[in-house]
């Protein structure tokens, strides 16, 4: 049975096909058949369907596509919020109380939290998300964590390579080979991808190499944690390996910004976590210019970015990050659908996936314009996140 969906006042396709960035249509409708958008185009044009939905002149954007997330985990880490906002710097240090707590909860716990946070996502407009592993830091802990996210969401990380934990603090060289040896083989069945935290207090930059070629040699893809605290080797390594996504991006030097911009590697930045850290804000307006894809994450975890809201990002990146709303706008869709390599979201396109949100407001300009509101009227999506 075929949908239309009619009386769109703006839609977002983000289809190339149809113009450059959002490529946005007046007064247009999108049909579905199965789960599929089969047309795309202006309303008197549409041909006829067996159902029909009115989006009443609202503006219809495709789903988010949230890139970076933690959200298996048990606990949460308020008072090192609070802490921080008193004047304490972050440092990947909490991460340790997160797995002490994530190693404790049993399956029914970790599952009803990650399924809470992604209902919060799906709430505010999100269709896709990626989760990673990283506070079990065990191999029953790590593949458990995965077991779980590959219920909820086909895109998940592997991320063992986290911090190294408190019992492997005196041989991280053990702790290396167990992420990149017995651990890896107990969690690729249940991942797509491998990341390493790459970053003063976790991984260096030889480390974070072997662990990732050994994901590679697993059939994973590579995605990477990198230049959150500071300039790192890290960025450059990403693209070295062809990794899909380097994610914060804070922190870059120039010869990376040339590097991303000369690659397929997708800058995925995490405005939520300097919000919640008070880092400087990464300049978004610098990649562009050197012709690097950017995409936006929420990064929700319970330490350094406790959002699910990808319109909330999309608010701090036009405020603080240099983006314009539309280029916002892209890179939390089309942009986080380059970091996953996937040509089915992101956009409103025949052939996609048929992921739509139905926005209370005449434009998605909104997102920045009325921040903290909650403007997602309705969300059309077949398939789970």
């Amino acid at each position: 049975m075929t949908t239309i969906v009619d009386n769109i006042g703006l839609l977002v396709t983000n289809d190339p096909e149809i113009g450059p960035g959002t490529a946005e249509l007046v007064d247009a409708a999108v049909i579905i058949d199965d789960g599929t958008i089969v047309w795309v185009g202006a309303s008197r044009h549409a041909p006829a369907a067996d159902d029909r939905i009115d989006a009443g002149g609202r503006c219809v954007i495709p789903g988010f596509v949230d890139s970076h997330s933690h959200v298996v985990f048990a606990g949460d880490r308020a008072d090192e919020f609070a802490s921080r906002m008193a004047g304490r710097s972050y440092s990947a240090g909490g991460i340790h109380s997160t797995v002490a707590l994530t190693r404790k909860a049993n399956d029914s716990a970790l599952r009803a939290n990650a399924a809470r946070l992604i209902g919060e996502m799906r709430a505010q407009g999100t269709t896709t998300v990626e989760v990673k592993s990283g506070y079990g830091l065990t191999i029953e802990d790590e593949s458990r964590a995965l077991r779980i996210a590959r219920e909820l969401t086909s895109e998940t990380t592997y991320l063992g390579a986290h911090v190294v934990p408190s019992e492997y603090a005196d041989d991280r060289d053990a702790y290396v080979a167990l992420v990149a040896g017995a651990m890896l083989n107990a969690a690729a069945p249940f991942a797509r991808w491998i990341d390493v935290f790459c970053e003063a207090g976790a991984f260096d930059v030889d480390e974070a190499r072997a662990i990732l070629l050994a994901g590679q040699a697993k059939g994973l893809g590579v995605r990477m944690h990198a230049g959150q605290l500071r300039e790192s080797a890290g960025v450059q390594l990403a693209v070295e390996l062809g990794a899909a996504s380097v994610d914060h991006c804070t922190f870059l030097s120039g010869a990376d910004v040339d590097a991303l911009g000369a690659s397929s590697t997708v800058a995925t930045l995490l405005p939520g976590v300097e919000f919640s850290t008070r880092q400087p804000y990464p300049d978004a307006r610098r990649l562009l210019a050197a012709g690097a894809t950017v995409a936006l994450a929420t990064d929700c975890n319970p330490g350094s970015s406790y959002t699910s809201s990808m319109p909330f990002c999309i608010a701090v990146a036009v405020r603080d990050m240099g983006l314009t709303p539309a280029e916002a706008l892209w890179s939390a869709t089309a942009g986080g659908a380059r970091a996953l390599r996937r040509d089915d979201v992101g956009s409103v396109r025949i052939g996609g996936r048929a992921d739509l949100v139905l926005l209370e407001a005449p434009s998605y300009v909104h997102f920045a314009y009325r921040p903290g509101v909650p403007l997602v009227s309705r969300v059309l999506s077949v398939a789970n996140p």
